[in-house]
């Protein structure tokens, strides 16, 4: 399928979109299922797209930057996807096809999103300077250019792969090395577990162990649902906001150490 010139404006216009909120995280246009829903409201083959996003959105359910973790660019692989799966004219037939690029597509958008990330550091100490010269415009000027190379980070793949055509991309994700694919799944993988385990290290008390064991225990479960789950998830909620309430409200009893649980057995 061919685009003219004002959808192919449109379709980096909404990939710019996706790159600066992969940071900002305000309308959720990185998001699958908004992001390749865009493409395809922009090209006009909204059907196919909305079914690819939401094919990818089940896959990046797990996608998430936790603590130094650096997660596969889901922004990338959704807007990269859906172009190609639009300039290759199947329509719903091409989908799976679309589905299979963009995942090795996430995982080289890691590497735009490291670049992209250690540059915001320089920046960031430019904007310190700034700071100290009391300059709030300076300020303002390098946050706008930080968060436009965030947008970029998107935009720049994004008018490559309209420049070049479907095709070549496909050739080009085919011919990367097992070596560099499957080092870059490992090592994404490894930071991933350090990530989380920053997260629990400060996460860690007393009341929070029980839940955290409860959750490994209940995800290994395969018959129970996504939905299951967070209907589980919902419920454990609810009942340590209710076990926060009786333990802050002891009736001249044991004092409130921020330990609901820790509370309630100390008084009983």
């Amino acid at each position: 399928m061919n685009l003219n010139a004002i959808q192919m404006i449109l379709v980096v216009i909404v990939a710019f979109l996706a790159g600066m909120e992969g940071i900002l995280d305000e309308f959720h246009f990185h998001q699958p299922v908004v992001a390749c829903t865009l493409i395809g409201l922009v090209t006009g083959q909204l059907v196919p797209c909305i079914i690819l996003g939401g094919s990818l959105q089940m896959i990046a359910l797990g996608w998430s930057n936790v603590g130094a973790a650096v997660a596969p660019d889901a922004a990338l692989a959704a807007i990269a996807s859906a172009i190609i799966l639009v300039l290759g004219g199947q329509g719903r037939a091409g989908v799976s096809s679309a589905i299979a690029i963009a995942v090795p597509l996430a995982v080289a958008g890691l590497l735009l999103t490291i670049i992209a990330r250690t540059l915001a550091t320089l920046i960031a100490h430019v904007m310190d300077r700034a700071a100290e010269e009391g300059s709030f415009a300076k300020i303002d000027l390098w946050q706008i250019i930080a968060i436009c190379m965030q947008g970029l980070r998107i935009a720049i793949p994004a008018a490559l792969i309209l420049a070049v055509g479907a095709a070549p991309v496909r050739s080009m994700l085919n011919a990367m090395p097992a070596w560099l694919t499957d080092g870059l799944s490992i090592g994404g993988g490894m930071v991933v577990a350090v990530g989380y385990a920053m997260v629990i290290n400060m996460m860690a008390s007393r009341e929070m162990w029980p839940f955290f064991a409860l959750g490994f225990v209940l995800a290994a479960v395969s018959e129970i649902t996504l939905i299951g789950l967070g209907a589980i998830g919902v419920a454990m909620a609810l009942i340590y906001l209710n076990l926060s309430k009786m333990g802050g409200s002891g009736n001249g009893g044991g004092s409130n150490t921020g330990d609901p649980v820790g509370d309630i057995i100390d008084k009983y």
